[in-house]
């Protein structure tokens, strides 16, 4: 734990005075381990299975394999080729770890 060299010193009976009002207080308070959160924002946030993107459109350049990449032949993603663990096998170090 961090101790803080500048702040004012409280003796041993100061801390647990403060700790035993500071509990009494958080019994009393019913709302202390909710998160205050709108319903609506948050449920705007999610996306239903099923749900009808028709309308959404989609913009995404492909590019080709360059020169320098390989696909891995366990994950079958493009990688650069500082990422071969086995030419052979043509396996990334991800894959082979």
């Amino acid at each position: 734990m961090a101790t803080d060299y500048d702040a004012p010193r409280k003796t041993e009976e100061d801390q647990s005075e403060e700790s035993i009002e500071e509990l009494k207080a958080r019994r009393h308070d019913k709302n202390s381990g909710k998160v205050d959160e709108d319903e609506a924002e948050a449920a705007e946030s999610f996306e239903l299975p099923g749900a009808d993107l028709s309308h959404e459109e989609l913009a995404v350049e492909v590019k080709p394999k360059q020169e320098d990449e390989f696909t891995c032949m366990s994950c079958f993603l493009v990688h650069h080729r500082s990422q071969l663990a086995d030419a052979k096998k043509k396996i990334c170090k991800d894959c082979a770890a």
